[in-house]
């Protein structure tokens, strides 16, 4: 008989957690999943608790393994490696001597640190695009950089910490194996001393502000600049190598923790793409990367540069062109849980299939601003072309599109950044974009996605690729499977493509309104003062 092999995958998202426990043949066989609450102390504000995080992880591991042991798979002996995959950008400073939090995690989508970004655009000579040369970056609330120079400027525990020389910071990867692999001080499973590993992966990083895109290391200059100490700072390695052990206490002691990628890059890898192959995540937010090669291209509509994956410490590196979305997902939330006009997010597609379209609605989720390619924080969320014939199903389809047409927007700056030689189109001569994450279970949505881009749209059979990714680079570090393997495809079966229906002219006219719709969300900022 076949020795059993198992890779696990810890995905830690903006809502949930989740682990996964994959066979040899890369197909799920456990999981579970947790949500966990999301706090807004004030307007615009986003943080979670790193503890409960960190909690949920535990949680989620020993209901998966208990699932996996249920039905006969022997986890003890046959789960050879783990790999983490993250919500990114969301920041977490917390005491080298007690292990404790300094402060909530800030979240990728908080939009506290507009004033900062406003202060460095004018301060540097670059304005807005100062950094973007060394870290792909433009100045902006999302990235990492300025939630920590928030919190060294805003909180105390934080600058005394930084003061002392107590202070780590990580992004949710770097905490989540600091704390697995011993934190302030732990045991291995033959009773040796074990201590947390400071680590963050190259894709995190990149996410940062703070990486040398070239150099995959913390970039001087910037440091200085900003004035943010090297010391706090995680080590960063790639995406696939042998980081440390799980430590007693967890779930899973001793088994090594083996690949680490951001949820995007990962999600890149669960899809296969190679140099001139796009995905799509649709989750809290959407996601679009675009896989450029060895080589970093610089956007010129929007976009950033950023890592797609290094597959070992020695492998080459391959980057991408990426379109962040802060609000798709989170749409659809805002319907149930604020409005309350569906019960759960899944009743969205019924209630919008009850019209033929959104009846001249257009619905912009700028909730903390608009992210790639228009970079506008001072934007708000606005529904317009509201008449006494609107309904509830015109809201759910407005919701639905402002999805696509976001996706649309992003892909358009690609195609004009890449150019044709970018990318990669189909035996028939067509661009397809790949698609995963929750919200692709909406068969309207991804109808709805093909025909406003005008393009196929190819969802595989498990959507669930962010997971995915992070175990196909856990099992390459512990030789699972080889590069050829994977990128052969263990999963490529039983994928869906949704092809247009909407004619050239209608997409056109639609896409105008759009345009229209989201130029009305600008500079509405100060209406809540």
């Amino acid at each position: 008989m076949a020795e059993e092999v198992y890779v696990a995958s810890i995905d830690q998202g903006t809502t949930s957690t989740r682990f996964i426990v994959y066979d040899r043949h890369a197909k799920p066989v456990a999981s579970h999943q947790l949500e966990f609450k999301q706090h807004y102390p004030e307007a615009g504000w986003v943080e979670h608790d790193p503890m409960e995080i960190m909690e949920s992880v535990k949680i989620c591991m020993a209901k998966a393994l208990d699932k996996a042991a249920a039905d006969g798979h022997n986890m003890d002996v046959g789960l050879k490696a783990i790999g983490i995959t993250n919500q990114r950008e969301t920041t977490v400073m917390w005491s080298k001597s007690t292990g404790l939090p300094l402060y909530n995690a800030i979240v990728w989508m908080d939009a506290r640190t507009s004033p900062i970004c406003r202060r460095l655009e004018s301060d540097l000579s670059g304005g807005r695009t100062h950094f973007v040369e060394t870290c792909g970056l433009p100045i902006s609330t999302y990235f990492s950089a300025l939630k920590v120079l928030w919190l060294i400027e805003n909180v105390d525990a934080v600058k005394n910490a930084v003061r002392a020389g107590d202070a780590l910071f990580g992004t949710i990867d770097t905490w989540l194996i600091w704390n697995l692999t011993g934190g302030i001080g732990g045991t291995d499973r033959d009773g040796n001393k074990v201590f947390g590993h400071h680590v963050t992966d190259c894709s995190n990083a990149s996410r940062t502000m703070l990486m040398n895109l070239k150099a995959l290391d913390w970039d001087k200059p910037t440091l200085e600049t900003l004035g943010i100490p090297a010391e706090i700072l995680p080590k960063i390695i790639s995406n696939s190598e042998r980081i440390g052990v799980v430590a007693n206490g967890f779930p899973l002691a001793g088994v090594p923790i083996a690949g680490c990628l951001g949820d995007q890059h990962a999600a890149m890898l669960g899809q296969l793409c190679q140099k001139g192959e796009a995905k799509s995540t649709y989750g809290t937010g959407a996601f679009i990367l675009l896989n450029t090669g060895e080589e970093p291209t610089q956007s010129s509509h929007g976009l950033l540069s950023t890592i797609a994956y290094k597959l070992g410490p020695s492998a080459p590196t391959n980057y991408a062109l990426e379109g962040s979305i802060a609000i798709a997902g989170a749409a659809v939330q805002w319907l149930r849980d604020s409005l309350g006009i569906i019960s759960t997010a899944a009743d969205i597609e019924k209630l919008a299939d009850t019209v033929q379209d959104s009846g001249g609605i257009y619905f912009v989720p700028a909730f903390n601003g608009l992210f790639a390619p228009w970079w506008r924080d001072d934007a708000r969320g606005i529904c317009i072309g509201i008449t006494r014939f609107t309904n509830k199903g015109h809201i759910a389809r407005a919701v639905l599109e402002s999805m696509c047409f976001q996706v649309n927007d992003v892909l358009s700056s690609m195609h004009k950044d890449a150019g044709e030689a970018g990318e990669v189109k189909s035996a028939e001569g067509e661009f397809l974009l790949r698609v995963d994450g929750g919200a692709t279970v909406n068969n309207l949505l991804m109808q709805i996605q093909a025909d406003l881009l005008g393009s196929p749209v190819v969802r595989p059979a498990d959507i669930e690729t962010t997971a995915l990714g992070a175990a196909y680079a856990a099992g390459l570090a512990v030789g699972v499977w080889s590069k050829e393997q994977i990128f052969a495809g263990l999963h490529k079966e039983n994928t869906r493509v949704f092809r247009p229906k909407l004619d050239e002219a209608h997409r056109r006219k639609r896409a105008d309104s759009w345009y229209k719709a989201v130029s009305r969300s600008f500079d509405l900022a100060d209406l809540s003062l």
